[in-house]
């Protein structure tokens, strides 16, 4: 992983954090609307820290990989996939 790890770790223990809160806020039977803010803001942590992780993986492995074609089409496919699933 290219991306500076101590920020992607920063963000998904910000974003546990939110959970952590949300788990409170639920169990303290606290406003709907409420609680659906803080999930929301955590996945839009979780969507940012993975957004720049696919990033810094094209920039560094799948351009790396560019000498190989065998390589590069499965890096490609990879991608392909993992944006797949990020638009369901």
């Amino acid at each position: 992983m290219h991306m500076q790890h101590g920020k992607a770790i920063r963000l998904v223990k910000t974003a546990r954090g939110q959970l952590d809160g949300v788990i409170k806020m639920m169990e303290e039977d606290q406003y709907c609307i409420d609680i659906s803010n803080q999930i929301l803001a955590a996945i839009a942590i979780l969507k940012k820290t993975n957004q720049e992780l696919i990033t810094e993986h094209i920039k560094h492995c799948v351009k790396d990989a560019s000498n190989d074609e065998a390589v590069f089409k499965q890096k490609m496919e990879e991608i392909e996939n993992v944006l797949e699933r990020m638009g369901k």
